[in-house]
C-alpha cells in the first residue's frame, strides 16, 4: 500500500481550507475582508477551492478609504466580474461626509484609523456574524495573538487576553446578538509561503507587487508614493525609482522598496533574503510601539 504525503504548502493550504468551510459551517452571514492586496487574494483563492464545483458562497467586502492605489481598484473589480460574487463597499469619505469620523490633518495624516468605524458600520448595516481576513501571525506582534477565531464583543472591540481556546482544531463560534468573529484562515503561514503559494498557483496580483518604474518621495526610511493626497516639505523632493510594494495599503502610508523583482520567481528569491518584516515599510505601525495592537481593540482589521 502506498504512503500518501503533503509537502508543507500543501497542509497549510489543507488545513486553511478546513477553517475556510468550518466559517460557513457556524456562521450565518460570513464575509471576506478584501483589499486587494496578496493575502486576500490568496484568502479568496483557497475559498474557490473549498467550495468548488461551487461558486464562493461569502460576499467580499472592501473598506474604502478613498486613498487607494488605483491599480488595486481596477484590480478588484475585474476579480468580483471573474467571481460573480457580491461586493460590500464602505465608504471612510461617506463616514467623514456624515460626521461619523474626522479627517486627520497634518503632513501625515491618514485614514487608516478611520476604517475601523467604517467597518464596524458595514459588520452591523449588512448583518454580518463573521469577517474572514488574511491576518497572518508572523506579520506584526499583535496579529500574532489572534487564534483562528478572534472574538469580537458587541462594541466590535477585540480582548486579546480573552480568547477561546482552540484544541484539536474544535473552533467555538458561539456569540450572543450583537457580537461577530473575525476568522483567520492562514493565521499559520509566513510572508514567504504566500509568495510560494502564488508561485505554485500562478494567481494574478496587483502590478504594484513588481519592480516598476513610479516617483516616489523618501519619507520614514522608505520610498512613499506620489500622488494628489502627499503633501510635500520644503526638504523633499520627487524621485523616480524602481520600486515595488511588499505590503498593499493607502497610498499615503505604503513604503516601497528598490528592487529588480518582475516576476514572481524573483520576488521569492527576494523575498527569502528579507530580514525585515513587511510591515516595517508601513508609517501607521511606526507611530508608536503598540499601533497595530491599539487599532484592533478598536476593531481594526
Amino acid at each position: 500500500m502506498s504512503k500518501y504525503y503533503l509537502n508543507y504548502i500543501d497542509e497549510l493550504e489543507s488545513e486553511a481550507i478546513f477553517v475556510l468551510r468550518e466559517v460557513w459551517a457556524q456562521f450565518q452571514n460570513p464575509v471576506i475582508l478584501f483589499s486587494g492586496g496578496k493575502d486576500s487574494i490568496v484568502v479568496t483563492h483557497l475559498a474557490r477551492k473549498a467550495f468548488y464545483p461551487a461558486k464562493i458562497p461569502f460576499a467580499l467586502m472592501h473598506v474604502d478609504t478613498g486613498h487607494n492605489f488605483p491599480e488595486t481598484i481596477q484590480f478588484r473589480d475585474k476579480l468580483i466580474e471573474e467571481l460573480g460574487v457580491n461586493l460590500i463597499v464602505g465608504s471612510v469619505q461617506e463616514a467623514i461626509d456624515d460626521g461619523r469620523v474626522a479627517e486627520e490633518r497634518g503632513k501625515n495624516a491618514t485614514r487608516n484609523s478611520l476604517q475601523i468605524t467604517t467597518l464596524l458600520d458595514a459588520i452591523e448595516t449588512n448583518k454580518i456574524d463573521c469577517a474572514i481576513g488574511g491576518g497572518r501571525r508572523d506579520e506584526e506582534k499583535a496579529r500574532a495573538k489572534e487564534r483562528f477565531f478572534s472574538h469580537r464583543d458587541d462594541f466590535g472591540q477585540w480582548d486579546p487576553k480573552n480568547q477561546r481556546p482552540e484544541l484539536w482544531n474544535i473552533f467555538n463560534g458561539k456569540h450572543f446578538e450583537g457580537e461577530h468573529f473575525r476568522a483567520f484562515p492562514i493565521s499559520n503561514w509566513t510572508e514567504m509561503d504566500v509568495w510560494n503559494y502564488i508561485l505554485k498557483e500562478n494567481l494574478s496580483i496587483p502590478s504594484l507587487y513588481f519592480a516598476h518604474e513610479r516617483e516616489v518621495v523618501w519619507r520614514h526610511n522608505s520610498w512613499i508614493p506620489n500622488s494628489e493626497f502627499l503633501k510635500l516639505e520644503d526638504s523633499e523632493e520627487i524621485q523616480h525609482k524602481k520600486i515595488r510594494f511588499r505590503t498593499l495599503g493607502d497610498i499615503t502610508i505604503t513604503g516601497g522598496l528598490e528592487s529588480e523583482a518582475d516576476t514572481l520567481e524573483k520576488i521569492v528569491n527576494e523575498v527569502s533574503t528579507m530580514r525585515q518584516t513587511e510591515r516595517g515599510n508601513r508609517t501607521d505601525d511606526k507611530r508608536s510601539e503598540s499601533a497595530m495592537e491599539d487599532r484592533k481593540r478598536q476593531g481594526y482589521f
